[in-house]
């Protein structure tokens, strides 16, 4: 067990100095330079070389290198170009709005695709089944932006129901900021409980066919005991990675979600970052959305490991 622990957590070692160093080479090949872009383009090359040389620019590849990898070894991930402040507070102030519509959002993918999924399962072949797979298919087919301008058209500007854009005044409630997000989280969740549903289908029909389960049948028990006895904890296990997977994706992949919106979130954050040339910015958002996909499925391989001994060899 402790072996098999401790081989995931080198293997989420090698897998984030991989991303950092990625991160670090692919920015840097992206054409504009952030001194220019900061002074305008009225600035002589005076200037630009000496804001280069303050913000450590001009210095050799390698040592940018070394240098941003010690730093983020100590969990320094330096100072935005534009923002002037630390990278991690930056992160910090947007990481909230991001947050609760990712858990928001997995909560509606669960609530929609686990009981959908039981359903077509228990229905196999049948008009449920068929109807719930093509209604799993159209969720996942319709794209992200054209879903946020419908709600948004029908929802917020024709109904006024709900906000069409941003996260509330500073001195909003909580309940209120959710209000903002629900629409947003509508979106994200439809599009990722086709996939909660496709999966549950497909593990419910896998545990369905097992030995133990034509055993409780012939029992003489209800379909509905069944499910809820002997195939939904089995069943659900395999789940756990699609639903690992869901977080971390939402967490790093709300970007076009969040800009219709109009979120203050992390999504918004990268896009102005990419846009400025940014370099600690985007370097620091890749590193934690890349830290937090590591963390969560290293936590599933855990549960894993907790739950099939099969694993800890």
């Amino acid at each position: 067990m402790t072996l098999a622990v401790l081989r995931r957590i080198g293997g989420a070692a090698i897998v984030m100095f991989v991303v950092a160093s990625l991160a670090f080479v692919v920015i840097r090949l992206a054409p504009g330079d952030p001194a220019a872009l900061m002074l305008g383009p009225d600035a002589s090359a005076a200037q630009v070389a000496a804001v280069r040389a303050r913000l450590g620019l001009d210095a050799p590849l390698w040592r940018q290198y070394l240098d941003y990898l010690l730093a983020a070894a100590r969990g320094d991930l330096g100072n935005s170009i534009f923002l002037g402040r630390p990278v991690v507070q930056a992160l910090a102030e947007r990481v909230e709005p991001t947050l609760c519509l990712t858990l928001m959002a997995i909560t509606l993918a669960l609530a929609i695709g686990l009981p959908a999924g039981s359903v077509a399962a228990m229905n196999r072949g049948g008009v449920l089944d068929q109807a719930v797979l093509t209604a799993a298919m159209l969720a996942a087919s319709l794209p992200a932006f054209w879903l946020a301008l419908i709600l948004i058209r029908r929802f917020a500007v024709g109904l006024h129901w709900f906000p069409a854009s941003g996260y509330g005044p500073p001195d909003a409630s909580f309940l209120e900021r959710m209000r903002y997000l629900l629409l947003p989280a509508v979106v994200l969740g439809l599009n990722n409980s086709a996939l909660v549903t496709r999966f549950t289908r497909a593990s419910m029909l896998d545990v369905l066919g097992e030995d133990f389960v034509r055993t409780a049948r012939a029992k003489g028990l209800r379909e509905t005991m069944v499910l809820l006895r002997h195939v939904l904890r089995p069943g659900l296990v395999p789940v756990l990675t699609v639903v690992g997977l869901s977080v971390a994706l939402l967490l790093g992949g709300a970007v076009v979600t969040e800009t219709v919106f109009g979120l203050p979130g992390v999504g918004s954050l990268v896009v102005s970052a990419v846009l400025r040339r940014d370099y600690p910015v985007i370097q620091g958002a890749l590193l934690a959305i890349a830290g937090v996909y590591v963390l969560v499925n290293l936590v599933v391989d855990l549960l894993y490991l907790a739950a099939d001994p099969r694993l800890r060899t």
